[in-house]
């Protein structure tokens, strides 16, 4: 905890009260609830013993199911049906329910696919999962075959070059190697970059076609016992997923702004489709018992180096040789189609102009059970809660708005047309961005934030008990690490961990939170439970989630807990709980990383001016810090507007109008996804790119640049801290006024 103790007549009252929601806690001091004067925090803790009392596992599930009984990808009159449920029950529950279309550039599905050996033998390659007779939702006629959205269209017959993960390290490595892929189609697994990436290095390198695969060794039965009998891909698994590499993140034709309506007034001007530079070569994703049809047949004469050899009982080689040929034709047609982002609001009884945004996507690539509707369930569930308590007269201080964003799996593009819409709105309101996508997936939570968002988080898991055991959600955190997912996440800035607490990540890229938080600048979270998966696969379904995910259906009800805490607190509080402290703690952590990532080729160079701007900016976050504590000890509810107001714009401090090198839709110079691997977040990343590009050139315009943002939010921390009143930090201290 950062904060003092409050009086002790206040941890008595609050000890009390607690005891409702943590009875069987292991000891510990009473809560500390940041951003309340002590004669409202009673009432707080009172407020979430309440709300605590109404979970239901029986809700959570009967919301899954409907959400998940049938395949709905974006587009489809299926995913309609599940937009309508979401809004159907949030109006019931309450709360104002606003629909936005959007018409945005998208494949019609899967299209034409075809992958086949033309020698030494013909034979055609699977391109569908199996059918299991104990998994009746695997003979859906619905259910696509596997494919990669934003392919290429073209029919290619060549050799093949195998090229690990796909990544950009692993293509230069082919190169320097002497291994030309110029006509050639290249065989990469999942796992370690996202997978247009894989598309983007091949095609730039003159590759005419990708296969991508999941390796046993990453996701298969050298982790485990495979579906239906374990969680582990099996021979016909496949993961789909989107190939989009755009420099921006949304719509393809429209970037930085909102693709209204065709027959809006204001409708923007698209691009040409063909301007965009959308992927030209065919791509495909295949499950590892067909791939294995094509390695076993590969006959270069040069084993793959360290570190390349998958699961597969073959030695993997560099080529196939010219005996072996592949045949990779797909034909995907890409029209304007209609997206629905579905907002519920619940309308703050003191400051409606201040946002809690909690959101996740509901669009899938199958069922969705996991990815991303357990999160929708949860958040309805949340919705259906929060609606009965407003009834009862205990409505939140501050707007809380719960977005259900459409079109993610092809792109992450719902939440960005939302955002890009009411920019201005956003810069101006919103408090927080808090992504819950596949957010019950398992039983190890896991979290990713910006710097002051991660006490919330702490904080709220202290605050609600793990089912069907004598621990908080924190302390079983603390015990159990969350493994992630092999094909999907690896590699990225190191998180910023504190002594004794644990790891709570960056945010990279791959969902909803990109926008608000790397293009707008609100402070951002992602939580949740996670666990095994079939990731992007036709078997994420209620048939795995039952038996893999959680059988016992309490995930649901607990995360509930845990997110409905972390959103009343930020909707109650009378100054915004942000972690102030944790800026100058953090920045210093990822300015170090980046000086050790220019030093590697460039020895002498130093970022200690950025480090010293750092430390003035810690004196004056200690000391807003310390002025809010007395603020708030003393009950003061003076300038609360104002000075919320203030601390909203502590993140925007980031913010950059030339945005970066790479893509100035990235306006934060804090946080991005990292656009060499994409799911991966890189921190500082103007200066990481520099160090990507191996250059120096850059340098003193990004130093002036970052200079400038931590001078902006050290500045601003010492007007907070004057308008609460604080007279412990001189005006000197790193101002620039």
């Amino acid at each position: 905890m950062h904060y003092q103790p409050l009086l002790k007549t206040a941890y008595r009252t609050l000890a009390l009260a607690f005891t409702v929601a943590a009875a069987q806690a292991q000891p510990g001091p009473a809560p500390v609830l940041s951003g309340f004067i002590p004669a409202r925090q009673a009432a707080q803790v009172k407020l979430e013993a309440e709300f605590k009392t109404k979970q239901s596992s029986a809700a959570f599930k009967n919301h899954l199911e409907k959400l998940s009984s049938v395949p709905h990808l974006t587009g489809s009159k299926e995913n309609e049906q599940v937009r309508d449920y979401i809004a159907e029950t949030m109006r019931k529950a309450g709360w104002q329910v606003d629909i936005y279309p959007h018409d945005v550039l998208l494949p019609k599905g899967p299209g034409e696919i075809a992958v086949e050996l033309v020698e030494p033998i013909r034979q055609p390659l699977n391109i569908r999962e199996f059918l299991f007779k104990e998994d009746k939702y695997s003979s859906d006629p619905r259910l696509t075959p596997g494919y990669n959205a934003w392919s290429g269209s073209g029919d290619a017959t060549a050799e093949v070059v195998y090229a690990n993960y796909g990544r950009k390290e692993d293509f230069e490595q082919l190169k320097a190697m002497g291994i030309s892929v110029k006509g050639k189609i290249v065989l990469a697994r999942y796992g370690g970059n996202f997978r247009g990436y894989k598309a983007q290095f091949a095609q730039a390198d003159g590759a005419v076609g990708v296969i991508i695969y999941t390796d046993p060794a990453d996701s298969g039965y050298m982790r485990g016992l495979t579906f239906p009998e374990g969680p582990y891909y099996s021979e016909s698994v496949i993961q789909r997923g989107s190939l989009l590499t755009t420099p921006y993140t949304g719509d393809p034709l429209t970037p930085g702004e909102a693709a209204l309506p065709l027959d809006a007034k204001n409708t923007p001007k698209r691009l040409d489709q063909n301007a965009v530079g959308l992927h030209k070569i065919p791509v495909t994703p295949l499950p590892y018992g067909s791939a294995t049809e094509i390695l076993k047949r590969m006959a270069g004469i040069r084993p793959v180096p360290a570190g390349w050899q998958g699961g597969l009982p073959y030695t993997y080689r560099l080529e196939g040789g010219p005996a072996l040929k592949v045949r990779l034709m797909v034909k995907q047609e890409k029209t304007i189609q209609r997206i629905y982002q579905v907002v519920g609001t619940l309308t703050g009884a003191e400051f409606p102009d201040e946002w809690i945004i909690a959101g996740c996507h509901y669009d899938a690539w199958s069922y969705g059970a996991t990815d991303p509707n357990s999160g929708t369930a949860m958040l309805l569930s949340m919705t259906e809660t929060m609606g009965k308590l407003a009834k009862a007269g205990q409505r939140p201080r501050r707007t809380i708005k719960v977005c259900h964003w459409d079109a993610e799996e092809p792109g992450v593009i719902g939440s960005a047309e939302w955002s890009e819409q009411f920019r201005d709105e956003l810069t101006q309101k919103a408090v927080a961005y808090m992504n819950y996508d596949a957010a019950v997936s398992g039983r190890t939570f896991g979290a990713s934030a910006s710097p002051s968002m991660k006490k919330l988080i702490i904080e709220a898991t202290q605050a609600v008990q793990y089912p069907d055991s004598n621990k908080t959600v924190y302390q079983h955190w603390m015990g159990h690490k969350a493994a992630g997912n092999p094909t999907r996440v690896t590699g990225s800035s190191a998180p910023a961990v504190m002594a004794g607490e644990p790891t709570i990540g960056n945010l990279g890229g791959g969902s909803d939170h990109i926008a608000p938080y790397m293009h707008i600048g609100i402070p951002s979270l992602s939580a949740g439970m996670e666990g095994p998966t079939l990731y992007h696969s036709q078997y994420d379904d209620l048939y795995f989630y039952d038996k893999f995910a959680d059988p016992t259906y309490k995930m649901g009800p607990m995360m509930e807990q845990v997110v409905g805490t972390m959103t009343m607190r930020l909707a109650n509080a009378d100054l915004v709980p942000y972690d102030l402290a944790r800026y100058p703690a953090d920045l210093a952590v990822h300015l170090k990383a980046a000086e050790k990532a220019i030093q590697a080729y460039a020895p002498t160079y130093s970022i200690n001016p950025l480090l010293n701007a750092v430390a003035d900016m810690k004196k004056n976050a200690d000391a807003c810090e310390l002025a809010r504590q007395n603020y708030l000890q003393t009950g003061r509810t003076d300038k609360l507007v104002e000075l919320n107001k203030e601390l909203r714009l502590l993140e925007r401090s980031f913010i950059d109008p030339k945005g970066n090198a790479f893509g100035g839709w990235y306006k934060s110079l804090y946080a991005s996804s990292d656009p060499n691997s994409g799911y991966a977040s890189w921190m500082l990343p103007g200066l990481l790119y520099e160090a990507s590009l191996k250059s120096t050139a850059n340098l003193p315009d990004l130093e002036a640049r970052y200079k400038k943002a931590i001078q902006t939010l050290s500045d601003k921390l010492l007007v907070i801290s004057k308008g609460m009143g604080g007279s412990n930090a001189p005006a000197a201290v790193g101002s620039s006024k």
